[in-house]
């Protein structure tokens, strides 16, 4: 199946739709989810993962229990709404793209009730934002991809780590994958290095997965190879995603993130971040405001099923670190390639948007 008839996350008649990335590569299994609740155990439980994707699945979520609330008042629409804004909130506190969805969201149901009093049109009207949402991800992918693109050399191996892919994403391109199909589709030759990204395998499963199906090839290596490779001339940059990005360009990402950034650095490679605008928080001065995600223990002492390490030990399963902005090349967006000082060229980039005022106030 090419890889553009894969769908992340789908709104359907029956309900959202999504690609069990739990299963994958051995499954492709797609998932029904028919309330609001189930969408948001869906992310909790990383059926759906990757900050874009987790903020339209979000949205989608939100736009699907609205439609099944019973409410026939605005007033009564409105608590059931903030009920479920707070359910999604509560899946996952690193990505921002989260919050971004469940705040525009709410700002469309504010301005769908200051217009009308007709409860089925504010329903009809939060779909249509979830889709809006849906459909702005794809969009700003292919941008990110054709601005990141031109920084990637022809014949460049790119070293990756953990999955930024269109399973990611709302799907079709990615973020840091985007960038590399964007450097294929100017016709440049591109190869990539895939990080295996432990505990739970997103390079091993997910982008070795998407590249082998994209025909972009692919070459995969645990954690404790990256090191190694650039040592041996291997790699010639790296691209990675994020879940959040300081306004000081601070970047949260997959755990294991900063020490590849900080093997870059050391052998002169450049580490490029890429991801939408909506992943940027202005709204924080530094990483260390970045609130990280503690994950089951589980994830570290089993594969699935089988245990690895011994019962009774303590066990630290941070999902995501912070790499500090100076490890950081540059930040690719869907609105432009920013470099150091971040604080300044962040800021640019959303004032195009008309949208830094809305992060900071």
């Amino acid at each position: 199946m090419p890889l553009t008839m894969i769908k992340t996350v789908e709104w359907t008649p029956e309900g959202v739709r999504m690609i069990d990335q739990r299963l994958l590569p051995t499954e492709e299994k797609y998932l029904m989810f028919r309330s609001c609740e189930e969408v948001a155990d869906a992310i909790k439980q990383m059926i759906v993962r990757g900050a874009p994707a987790i903020g339209v699945s979000a949205a989608m979520g939100l736009a699907l229990g609205l439609q099944q609330a019973v409410a026939t008042t605005v007033i009564d629409l409105q608590d059931d709404f903030n009920y479920m804004c707070d359910v999604m909130a509560a899946t996952r506190p690193t990505a921002v793209n989260l919050f971004w969805a469940i705040e525009r969201m709410r700002e469309a149901f504010r301005r769908a009730a200051a217009e009308t009093q007709d409860v089925e049109e504010i329903k009809q009207r939060l779909v249509d934002e979830a889709q809006a949402i849906f459909k702005e991800d794809i969009e700003a992918n292919r941008a990110l991809g054709r601005f990141g693109g031109e920084l990637l050399p022809d014949g460049a191996t790119v070293l990756t780590h953990c999955n930024a892919g269109a399973l990611a994403t709302a799907g079709d391109y990615g973020t840091a994958l985007g960038v590399i199909r964007g450097a294929r589709d100017a016709g440049k030759r591109i190869a990539v290095i895939a990080d295996e990204t432990r505990p739970f395998l997103q390079g091993a499963r997910l982008t070795a997965w998407e590249l082998h199906k994209d025909e972009i090839p692919v070459t995969l290596i645990t954690d404790n190879m990256a090191g190694h490779v650039m040592k041996q001339g291997k790699v010639d940059a790296v691209v990675v995603g994020a879940d959040r990005i300081a306004a000081n360009g601070d970047t949260a990402n997959k755990i294991g993130t900063y020490m590849v950034a900080v093997l870059a650095k050391q052998h002169d490679i450049p580490f490029y971040v890429a991801a939408p605008i909506s992943t940027i928080d202005l709204s924080i001065p530094d990483g260390a405001h970045i609130p990280i995600e503690e994950r089951d223990t589980r994830e570290v002492t089993h594969i699935r099923e089988q245990r690895l390490a011994p019962e009774g030990i303590e066990v630290h399963n941070p999902a995501f670190d912070v790499t500090p902005n100076e490890l950081v090349a540059a930040i690719i967006t869907d609105k432009g390639v920013a470099r150091a000082p971040y604080t300044s060229s962040l800021r640019r980039l959303f004032e195009q948007t008309g949208r830094a005022e809305e992060q900071t106030a």
